[in-house]
């Protein structure tokens, strides 16, 4: 018999069991949520990207005390995510009622991000008002498939023992376009690259680095191996704005195919972007985006 319970998220109890139950629950589709390397990149790298003064709202469900439910933000902490374990859909309308009653922030509207296979839970946010508004198409690489770009001339893999965080700090500003929008790299963020490589279940010797002739960082490709669930998961993926259109990214993503496989990983994840696409990965997540009138 089910003893359901349901309490906040703690940070420094419960981000662990978090990752647990979401290496649990997973499904290549996503259809029982986020892989668990989504929620701790995510929480690793607040210093730029979230804001985790928030995550007293995350919510928690229990039965005998084993986690079987999970609602949370993201970024930005309006977005609402929903992890459910299979054979407790009771537990739907709880989730969306408690996201739709305590999840804002400041009054702000919130949006619920729903995963193809989420019926349940798509089925009680319509029941609250909810209507989806749009959906997407997120991107997986098939390991039973080849992935084999040349690294172009005149660059070459960092190797592991190599790795320079400060170089990568600064390759990650340049690449996601900070500079131009920011101003030079100047060591700004430079404490959430540090956070990402001690992250509980970070694997920092499988990120593949792309240097110039000059050692400079051209592209980086990061990537948290997750062997429970045969997961490449890869983030993040960028390459500065003087050397893109040249393959960096597709030699990164055929040097982590290399690598991974061959310690048993199945599939890798992408993106959206219709590089991806053009590469051979193929369609594998479909993400939802529910909001209210």
């Amino acid at each position: 018999m089910k003893n359901i319970t349901t309490r906040q998220f703690s940070v420094l109890a419960d981000c662990g069991k978090i990752y647990q139950f979401m290496l649990d629950i997973y499904e290549r589709d996503w259809k029982n949520g986020v892989p668990a390397p989504f929620f701790e990149y995510a929480f690793s790298s607040f210093a730029y990207w979230m804001d985790i003064t928030y995550s007293y709202k995350n919510r928690i469900w229990e039965d005998h005390g084993e986690i079987v439910a999970f609602c949370f933000y993201e970024a930005p902490v309006t977005d609402i995510y929903f992890s459910l374990k299979p054979g407790y859909e009771e537990l739907a309308p709880a989730m969306i009622s408690y996201a739709d009653e305590h999840m804002s922030i400041k009054g702000e509207n919130i949006q619920l991000i729903l995963f193809g296979g989420q019926d349940a839970l798509m089925k009680a946010a319509m029941e609250k008002g909810y209507y989806q508004a749009s959906e997407t198409i997120d991107m997986q690489f098939d390991f039973e498939e080849m992935l084999n770009y040349p690294l172009p001339e005149g660059f070459h893999f960092v190797k592991p023992e190599e790795y320079d965080i400060d170089k990568v700090s600064k390759c990650c500003w340049k690449g996601f376009d900070h500079e131009q929008n920011e101003g030079p790299w100047e060591h700004q963020y430079e404490q959430s690259n540090y956070l990402l490589k001690v992250a509980p279940h970070a694997t920092w010797e499988h990120a593949v680095i792309i240097a110039d002739e000059k050692g400079e960082y051209a592209c980086y490709a990061g990537m948290w191996w997750t062997p429970e669930n045969k997961l490449a998961y890869m983030e993040p993926l960028c390459t500065i704005p003087e050397y893109r259109n040249m393959g960096l990214a597709s030699a990164a993503l055929s040097e982590l195919y290399r690598r991974m496989k061959k310690l048993g990983a199945t599939h890798m994840t992408g993106g959206m972007n219709e590089f991806y696409k053009k590469i051979g990965y193929r369609q594998a997540v479909k993400w939802t985006y529910w909001q209210k009138n």
